[in-house]
């Protein structure tokens, strides 16, 4: 099913996406129209334009590919299924994000990977080609955030405040580069063979999208960040 959303509004569009009997679905003309895609476990979604907030909220394991841009909230509650961007992303991309495959050949904006977490076998991954805006990984409980840096070596990939609040799984970043304004609740090294490892299927599947080579970009040295074991937020909100 093909649906030229040129002058359609977002109600309308999501009706048509949702009530569909096609397994198959191509959006033509699409400029901002929200909450695309959203909680769909099977269906196969194409995105010709600039997708709106909220693509993918919830998604339960379709897979949404997008030529062009996505706003904010990308991913939002994502439990399972890929959502591929073939260009930027906004702000909070993949907000309390459990489960599935964020890939995006670009840039993604503030606060991506806020609140993503991970449960057994579900671990999100959020995998940004370019650089991320600042609080990437706030609170972050579980789950891979891996930013390739492609096209900005020898600088910060990222901007302030990385892992503001983290307290569980890893964010890897592709450069010998501080981050600026770094939490001291958060420690940053070079990521070893075994997390490399970790990564290497996610950074293959970014690859297989949007070209590169593979072995290249993961014997580059990537650094690792975690939370502080020994300085923890806990800290902060506890009370004796």
């Amino acid at each position: 099913m093909t649906i030229d959303a040129k002058g359609m509004d977002f109600q309308t569009l999501n009706a048509l996406v949702r009530d569909s009997a096609d397994g198959e679905i191509t959006i033509e003309n699409c400029l901002g129209q929200r909450y695309i895609g959203d909680g769909l476990n099977e269906k196969q979604i194409v995105i010709h334009g600039v997708a709106g907030n909220g693509l993918g909220a919830y998604l339960d394991g379709a897979r949404i590919t997008v030529f062009g841009n996505a706003q904010d909230a990308m991913g939002d509650t994502m439990n399972a299924g890929e959502i591929v961007v073939h260009g930027s992303a906004g702000d909070a991309v993949g907000y309390g994000m459990r489960g599935g495959r964020i890939l995006i050949r670009d840039s993604a904006g503030y606060r991506s990977g806020i609140h993503m977490k991970a449960y057994m076998e579900r671990v999100p991954v959020l995998v940004i080609g370019g650089c991320a805006g600042s609080f990437l990984g706030e609170y972050q409980a579980g789950g891979r955030i891996i930013v390739l840096g492609l096209g900005h070596e020898n600088e910060p990939v990222v901007g302030n405040f990385t892992g503001t609040g983290m307290h569980g799984g890893a964010i890897y970043l592709r450069t010998q580069a501080q981050p600026p304004q770094l939490p001291p609740q958060v420690m940053m090294r070079r990521a070893d063979a075994a997390e490399m490892e970790a990564i290497a299927l996610d950074v293959r599947a970014w690859c297989a999208q949007f070209g590169g080579d593979a072995e290249e970009i993961l014997s580059d040295p990537f650094q690792i960040l975690l939370p502080n074991t020994a300085n923890p937020y806990k800290q902060l909100y506890t009370h004796s």
